[in-house]
């Protein structure tokens, strides 16, 4: 038993002393996306980055496209520890409370600008509301914005009526519901087959999904709405944070701060470059009508009413802030 307890001790020291003396420590971060998704590349950059600047001593090694973990338990993994960071869509968290979701709710930020102030906005309530749950943010990176794909052009809210809108959300089958249409729950691969078969007849996606499922086969207009511009999150666990050398948490910091503004400037090409895929395929891309955005405008006004007499303190703070 005493030749047991002293392997044991000198197992523990030497752990205390291989991490005093700077030995190489790895982190396996999962992330929900492919390795050629903008997300992916930036958050790859961000580890490469990482590495560089404390000379290997902290590698982050990506397990991409839910390989590790799948993507809607990638949260709960960091804070249980099982990875120490990882990469998930902000709004999943939603049903924990409503300030994870501001950012899904259709024609609240309809803008790259709106966008960034909204974070602005929320960054302080998610970074209290996770800290509760012993994970960190270190950066948010926004897709690109929604815009409607349709059969032909729609100039007001009105040609909307009647029309099969694929959903995939509680806000979207709201968003349909008020400009009369009928939401239909559509998962994106089968977004193809649902156009083919008229079980939809116009769906809000991005530029990228719209591009990546051949959009132009089964619609004619895209018109840039810019309905909502939703975010992904890394995060870190607290504990596998604090036990880096300060050396080290800084070195972390500085590379998410410039993978923050990269991967906005990468969202902003992506949403470009898939546009003019859509065009150079056949698809007419119409800018909205001035009556087109008043319309959504005030359809905008009753979802958020709408969204308020259901949210919550960190809820109320984030719009607060985001519309004072």
């Amino acid at each position: 038993m005493n030749k047991i307890f002293q392997a044991a001790t000198a197992a523990i020291a030497l752990g205390i002393a291989s991490t005093s003396a700077g030995f190489a420590e790895d982190w396996d971060m999962p992330t929900p996306y492919p390795d050629k998704t903008f997300h992916t590349v930036n958050i790859q950059q961000f580890a490469d980055d990482v590495r560089e600047a404390t000379n290997g001593e902290l590698n982050i090694k990506l397990h991409t496209a839910g390989s590790l973990i799948k993507h809607g338990e990638i949260k709960n993994s960091v804070r249980n520890q099982i990875v120490p960071a990882g990469e998930f869509f902000l709004s999943l968290l939603a049903n924990e409370d409503p300030a994870f979701g501001i950012d899904s709710l259709p024609l609240v930020a309809v803008s790259y600008q709106d966008a960034a102030r909204l974070w602005e906005a929320q960054k302080p309530v998610v970074e209290e509301l996770l800290a509760k749950q012993r994970l960190k943010p270190l950066f948010s990176v926004p897709w690109p914005p929604q815009g409607l794909y349709t059969k032909k052009e729609v100039k007001t809210v009105a040609d909307l009526n009647g029309l099969k809108f694929r959903s995939y959300n509680a806000n979207l089958e709201k968003f349909a519901t008020m400009v009369g249409a009928a939401p239909t729950q559509v998962e994106a691969p089968d977004i193809p087959q649902a156009f083919a078969t008229g079980q939809v007849e116009a769906m809000i996606t991005s530029p990228s999904t719209g591009a990546n499922s051949k959009a132009w086969d089964f619609i004619s207009h895209y018109t840039p709405i810019n309905a909502w511009v939703p975010k992904n999150i890394v995060v870190v666990n607290v504990a596998a944070f604090n036990a880096l050398d300060e050396e080290t948490q800084a070195a972390v910091l500085k590379a998410a701060a410039e993978a923050e503004e990269r991967g906005w400037n990468m969202s902003r090409r992506e949403a470009e470059e898939k546009t003019q895929v859509l065009a150079d395929n056949g698809v007419t891309i119409v800018e909205p009508s001035q009556e087109l955005k008043d319309g959504l405008a005030k359809v905008g006004v009753e979802l958020l009413a709408d969204w308020r007499a259901n949210s919550t303190p960190a809820a109320d703070a984030v719009v607060d802030a985001y519309f004072q």
